[in-house]
Formats: structure tokens, sequence, C-alpha cells
């Protein structure tokens, strides 16, 4: 449920996406080729929306190295306010340390290495951390 391609739509600026991972590509390019954005929209699948992201990153806004860590953070709200299924398993995983258990992606997982940066497992964490502090 902590992953960008599992099934929990999520409704963001008054737009339904049908994953984060579709939400997160289509921000690539909302500004820069909504064309491209609305493309990524209704694509099929999680993957088929990262594959459009990638094939079209000439096009992506100019900024989005700088943005992406707020716009991921922004979407993982989005998800958590409005699945309470999801909320409730952020909750029980405690104080375990959550990874993105990517061997391909060193920002956003841990990488080949197991020595990435674990960005998206991060931002969990905080995210949970926020929650058990309001409780």
């Amino acid at each position: 449920m902590f992953d960008n391609f599992s099934s929990f739509k999520v409704l963001v600026d008054g737009v339904v996406y049908s994953t984060v991972e579709h939400a997160y590509q289509a921000s690539k390019f909302l500004q820069s080729a909504p064309e491209i954005a609305k493309e990524i929209m209704d694509s099929f699948s999680a993957h088929e929306a990262q594959k459009i992201g990638y094939a079209n990153k000439d096009k992506q806004r100019k900024d989005w190295d700088d943005v992406k860590l707020v716009v991921m953070e922004k979407l993982l709200r989005c998800k958590l306010e409005q699945n309470p299924y999801v909320k409730k398993k952020l909750l029980l995983t405690g104080d375990l340390t959550i990874c993105e258990d990517s061997p391909k992606d060193s920002f956003w997982g841990i990488g080949p290495n197991r020595n990435g940066r674990n960005e998206l497992g991060k931002l969990w964490m905080k995210l949970r951390d926020e929650l058990k502090n309001n409780k």
C-alpha cells in the first residue's frame, strides 16, 4: 500500500488519479506540456504512466529536480488522508524503518547497493511521525 503503483486513487487539485504514480508523473508536465499530463492521467496503468513520463523527460518542467520531493510529499499526504486503510497500515509499522526496496532507484529507494537515499521511505516515516504526534 506504500508503493506508488498500488491501486489507491488520489484526488489532487480537483483531479482524480488512478495511483500516486499517475499523479507524480503528470505533475512533471501540468505546466510545461499539458497534453502529456493528460496522456498520463488517461493511461491504463502506473507502469504505463511512468513510461510516458520517462519518454518525455525533455518536456517536463525545468525545475522538476527542485520540486519533486515537495510534490511527492503532497501526493502521499493526499493518499494517506483519502485512504483510511493506508493510514491504519502506516501506523501499524510502529517505529520500523520503511524502505523503498528498489534495486534500480537510488534516489527514491535503496538502490542496487542498498545504500540509496530512500527518499520515499523517509517521507512515509515523516508522515507516520506526524500522525503519531497528532494523536
